[in-house]
């Protein structure tokens, strides 16, 4: 019974995680909302690719407090759905990466998948968006291809955002360091 017990605690978050996790889902939302006059232009997906990487399933914590304040100040309205699972999309593409990568590979293959999930954001969205608005599968493609160009912007910017997760990695690296000394 202890070792349950022992199990089942582990899955619990500490009150340090939960406010770590606090900061950081809020940090995602400011930081959006401080880029919006860039359309498609943001560090979400720098984020939600750092966090993974350090925080691994715990991630999810930072990443749906995102997708909630959203939903909270912009409205939980139909374009808010699929942000249920973007997000997730892109956070498992990170978890199944190997965790232990070449040192000098790190920021080329983070940066590589930010940016895919930017050139592919439209297209995972379309699937939502054919359901919701009754969509067949040849308007679902007529709305993935009117937004490539959104796309394109979307992955090229998290490619050069991306430049910034490993700073990002690094800082949380050395504040998680600090605080278990």
């Amino acid at each position: 019974m202890p070792s349950r017990w022992n199990k089942m605690s582990s899955r619990r978050l500490t009150t340090r995680e939960l406010t770590v996790f606090a900061m950081l889902g809020a940090v995602m939302y400011a930081s959006k909302m401080l880029m919006e006059v860039l359309p498609n232009v943001h560090l979400l997906g720098t984020f939600v690719v750092a966090f993974t990487v350090v925080y691994r399933r715990k991630a999810l914590y930072p990443i749906y407090l995102y997708v909630f304040l959203n939903g909270i100040f912009s409205g939980f309205a139909t374009w808010w759905l699929p942000y249920l699972y973007v997000w997730t999309i892109l956070w498992g593409a990170v978890m199944i990466l190997p965790q232990h990568l070449p040192r000098k590979l790190q920021p080329l293959v983070y940066m590589t998948v930010c940016a895919a999930h930017g050139f592919l954001f439209g297209t995972l969205y379309a699937p939502a968006q054919a359901i919701l608005f009754g969509l067949n599968f040849r308007g679902m493609v007529a709305w993935i291809i009117a937004g490539l160009p959104w796309d394109f912007i979307h992955g090229v910017s998290n490619f050069l955002c991306g430049i910034l997760i490993m700073p990002v990695i690094s800082l949380l690296r050395s504040a998680e360091k600090r605080m278990a000394s």
